[in-house]
């Protein structure tokens, strides 16, 4: 059974009445894992709930998904007062804080994460250390994005969140367990689906203060007779920071190229990190995938789990 747990910004824990529905998306890091869940609304909630700031959902002892509440709502229907209570994983709050315009000569991670991280009291794990030169944090850009960007330059890699709200400074594809699906599984539903577009096989670096024009191709998509090109202008970049911005554009357009999504008759099937492996001869689906999202509910139909698998 699913139990959800409020706290309070004054250290106050309130555990909600049984949950009548539940759905909880899982993506690892951005956008933000979410939360909502209805219960019968006790008036005894009524200090509570304008004071809760952090949720934990757990479920036989296993918390499923820590972080912050985002709203709440007190209904009357045929099923009496109802409470909905709506949150997002622990990687809100760098999401939705903006960091100053900050250069680094020579950037280490330890400092991003004080600088980026810590303050909003966010536990962190350093699994694969980074360090860097002559990285920019543009005004305007979310302390995520000034993380997620050093990292993703320096290291090839993405931070992610753990279900229990700790930031993870390392790999999430591939760190998981492997779920297994073959003619025998239970599967509700399966789509796949390859999409060409918005995949980009060329970008063009402009810098008109330099006059230099700096072409980064995607040789594969290209040969396959792809033909989109975007232009970005640079102003004083370096070669390596054109080189860089121009794969990192063309591998963000190309995630979502292959997209395979299943519905399976259980909760918590898999999660972000963990692999699907697929052997499906009728739909002609053989291989190993990673799991990019994973969506688990309880509603009228019952609990299930909706993985949406594709390749990093």
């Amino acid at each position: 059974m699913m139990i959800l747990r409020l706290e309070t910004y004054d250290g106050e824990t309130c555990q909600l009445p049984t949950l009548l529905r539940w759905d909880m998306e899982f993506t690892g890091a951005v956008p933000c894992d979410s939360l909502t869940a209805t219960c019968p609304y006790d008036p005894d909630m009524a200090g509570v709930l304008p004071r809760a700031v952090r949720f934990t959902a757990l479920q036989e002892g296993r918390v499923m998904l820590r972080g912050v509440v985002d709203a709440y709502e007190i209904a009357l229907d045929r099923q009496g007062m109802l409470l909905t209570v709506e949150g997002r994983g622990m990687a809100a709050l760098l999401v939705d804080n903006e960091s100053e315009a900050l250069s680094y000569e020579r950037g280490l991670l330890r400092e991003i994460i004080s600088n980026h991280v810590s303050p909003y009291g966010i536990e962190t794990r350093v699994d694969q250390d980074v360090t860097g030169s002559a990285y920019a944090v543009a005004s305007g850009s979310s302390q995520w994005k000034a993380l997620q960007g050093f990292t993703n330059r320096f290291g090839g890699f993405d931070p992610y969140f753990t279900r229990e709200g700790v930031l993870v400074a390392g790999r999430l594809w591939g760190s998981g367990q492997t779920l297994r699906l073959d003619g025998s599984a239970p599967i509700l539903s399966l789509r796949k689906r390859e999409e060409r577009y918005g995949v980009l096989s060329e970008v063009l670096i402009q810098d008109k203060i330099q006059g230099i024009d700096h072409p980064v191709i995607n040789e594969t998509f290209s040969q396959r007779g792809g033909r989109r090109r975007h232009v970005l202008y640079m102003p004083r970049s370096s070669a390596d920071a054109r080189r860089y911005t121009g794969e990192y554009q063309i591998a963000q357009s190309a995630l979502e190229q292959l997209e395979i999504e299943a519905e399976l008759p259980f909760p918590f099937a898999a999660f972000p990190g963990d692999r699907a492996e697929l052997q499906l001869p009728r739909l002609q689906l053989a291989g190993t995938y990673e799991v990019v999202r994973a969506r688990c509910r309880l509603d009228g139909e019952g609990e299930r789990t909706n993985l949406v698998l594709s390749v990093r």
